[in-house]
């Protein structure tokens, strides 16, 4: 269908990939990873034809058709919504166009007729008919609601304008499909709702995303970018996790034997095969795993931070008590009346469409801001460490690392050693522990937050958006470490898998009131889909 052929990328001296021979067949969706600055969006450019490699070529199947997700959001501002949609079909689009233009013409001639009459015939092999009515079908599926279809794209909001260009993007039925972090700025219905697309799409999908439970929906295979080499594993993220850290183990263990290694990976890839067929992906899916080559299976040499969080002291049993708390933003009410009693080990997700009321409600915790109304009580042993979800305010000086995290330590604490160790921890090391802080990436500015927090060495932790500017490997490290922390917890996240495998608490804000329900991310989904049946059921 689409292919890579002997296609290498240099930037002066620095050779991103080399020599990367691959082909991309229709019917699968391949995932495509790698750490930040390995260059996976670069690489889907290459693939659409918007950068040329420094040798090889990119070749596609006459006669199919590409789509890419575009991350412009201006391009498109004085176009209606639905035909912004539309165009992403630009052969049906300009046959719409012409014809129209024909339509109109005040001479319209015999010629016209003729030529009418042959866009017509194209027009309809294109299902050109239900054009409309399939793009209002999509942005309804992205939360677009029909309001909004007839407005110039410039009169949304950032959020919707993306979903209307994947609505672009995924519109006409393209043969193959380019998405990069489709997920972004999506809630969790729509996300599931493109996981169903994906999973009924027929022709080909190459993604970039950090959303591991996306990537483990929607993947037949993953494509790992990694020392200018682009390697191709059938299996979605979770196998090519798992698998990679089992070969990693087993290359540790010199004195293994090749043959207790191979029945090793054979039986692993067996009980992955079974776990699969039990998911939402298709059978076939599964039987892609049978196939697998053990000597397929190699460690990566991604490098994972080391993020432990300790507690200088164990709580006691009282933790915080959450009494008529309220606050509101720009004349409108974020929340009120919000009573929470948080218990001894709680790991609390908090859910709501507006993600400004548990942004709010984190930083009247931590005292950054009052109330509206109502009040909160930490127990007497309760310490905390915040990681907010816009840390811009903490990065406005020219300390290097190493003096940016002496500050939040504690005098008896201050010691260069002591402080490069956690450094160290987030992969800062060498030379590095001496940048700027007001010079750092994102991904290096979040690194360094969660080295605060770990220095903290708090029992309760407040965390906004964690996952945010964190490559995969980041997200894992962090994800396991507050699975095995054993103090309290309070957290909002996008991230399904981090919900679904930290929490143990569900708390839905909304502007009227709150739902407190004791169970996991999943349990509460179902809750939520058995609800909204019944309601509909009675409707």
């Amino acid at each position: 269908m689409i292919s890579a052929n002997n296609v290498s990328l240099q930037f002066g001296k620095r050779i991103l990939f080399d020599e990367v021979n691959i082909k991309f067949a229709n019917g699968n969706c391949y995932g495509v990873i790698g750490a930040n600055g390995a260059g996976k969006s670069t690489f889907l450019k290459i693939l659409a034809g918007d950068i040329d490699p420094t040798r090889g070529n990119v070749t596609m199947e006459p006669g199919k058709r590409m789509a890419v997700l575009r991350q412009n959001h201006y391009e498109f501002d004085e176009v209606p919504v639905i035909d912004t949609v539309m165009m992403g079909h630009s052969k049906l689009w300009n046959v719409m166009k012409e014809k129209d233009a024909i339509y109109a013409k005040p001479d319209f001639s015999e010629a016209d007729g003729l030529k009418a009459s042959d866009l017509e015939a194209e027009f309809a092999e294109m299902n050109g008919w239900n054009a409309q009515s399939d793009a209002a079908a999509l942005l309804s599926g992205l939360g677009i609601t029909e309001d909004d279809h007839f407005k110039l794209l410039k009169e949304l909001s950032g959020n919707l304008k993306v979903r209307v260009l994947l609505a672009q993007a995924i519109f006409g039925n393209p043969d193959i499909l380019i998405l990069d972090e489709p997920t972004n700025d999506l809630d969790l219905k729509t996300i599931s709702w493109l996981e169903d697309f994906l999973l009924e799409f027929k022709n080909t999908v190459i993604v970039v995303s950090h959303d591991r439970h996306f990537l483990d929906t929607v993947c037949t295979h993953i494509v790992d970018i990694d020392f200018s080499a682009v390697k191709l594993y059938t299996g979605n993220y979770s196998f090519w996790y798992q698998s990679s850290q089992l070969a990693l183990q087993q290359r540790s263990s010199a004195n293994k034997k090749a043959e207790d290694k191979k029945k090793e990976l054979q039986e692993f890839i067996a009980r992955f095969s079974a776990n699969a067929s039990k998911s939402r992906q298709a059978t076939s899916r599964r039987k892609l795993l049978e196939k697998i080559n053990v000597d397929d299976i190699q460690p990566s040499s991604r490098r994972y931070p080391a993020i432990i969080y300790q507690q200088a002291r164990t709580a006691g049993d009282q933790i915080l008590h959450i009494e008529n708390l309220g606050a509101s933003s720009s004349g409108s009410v974020l929340f009120k009346n919000f009573d929470l009693f948080v218990n001894k080990g709680d790991k609390i997700a908090f859910l709501s469409k507006d993600s400004l009321a548990i942004t709010t409600l984190f930083q009247i915790l931590i005292g950054e801001r009052k109330p509206d109304t109502g009040s909160f009580t930490f127990g007497q042993t309760i310490t905390t460490a915040y990681l907010p979800s816009n840390n811009e305010k903490y990065f406005q000086s020219d300390d290097n690392l190493v003096d940016w995290l002496r500050q939040f330590a504690s005098e008896e604490n201050k010691d260069e050693v002591y402080i490069r160790g956690f450094l160290g921890k987030m992969l800062f090391s060498g030379e590095e522990v001496f940048k700027k802080c007001s010079v750092l990436s994102g991904g290096e500015k979040m690194r360094c937050m969660i080295s605060r927090m770990m220095l903290a060495g708090a029992n309760l932790l407040v965390i906004d958006e964690p996952t945010n500017h964190l490559d995969l490997e980041s997200i894992t490290a962090f994800n396991n470490a507050l699975k095995d922390f054993p103090g309290t917890v309070l957290f909002t996240s996008h991230d399904h898998e981090f919900t679904q495998t930290v929490a143990n608490r569900i708390v839905e804000i909304t502007p009227n009131g709150f739902i407190d329900k004791l169970m996991t991310y999943d349990e509460y989904i179902e809750s939520e889909r058995v609800a909204e049946q019944k309601e509909a059921l009675y409707a």
